[in-house]
């Protein structure tokens, strides 16, 4: 099993910025990839960002390129979502999510992570 606990939301204005965390325990050899989603009310999940945990790949959604940057701490066993130049179209429950075989086809979906955290709440205000 794998526990992922999520911290760094919270409340800014557009244009500022905040950067999520991640931490991982228990068995962490299980997963390859790991992952941020968000889901506004009434909207479905969507990927925002994933990384791949052995090497160093990392995706992106096209509405967060150049302005979010996933990384890891592989000693932290942690990963990290850096959120610059924020929007409040990025308002959002962000969730992490851990899975073994996501790759540069299919990351963005739900079901290639078997692993979540609870969410934390980013809320950005015009």
């Amino acid at each position: 099993q794998v526990q992922l606990v999520e911290s760094g939301g919270g409340s800014v204005q557009a244009g500022g910025s905040l950067r999520l965390s991640c931490a991982a325990s228990g068995y962490t050899l299980s997963y390859n990839y790991m992952a941020w989603f968000r889901q506004a009310p009434g909207k479905e999940r969507e990927g925002v960002a994933t990384i791949y945990t052995r090497g160093a790949s990392t995706y992106y959604a096209d509405s967060v390129k150049g302005r979010f940057t996933i990384s890891q701490d592989n000693a932290k066993n942690t990963v990290y979502l850096e959120m610059n130049s924020l929007k409040p179209e990025d308002t959002a429950m962000y969730y992490c999510a851990a899975g073994k075989f996501a790759g540069p086809m299919t990351w963005a979906r739900p079901d290639e992570y078997n692993y979540w955290g609870q969410g934390t709440q980013v809320t950005v205000s015009s």
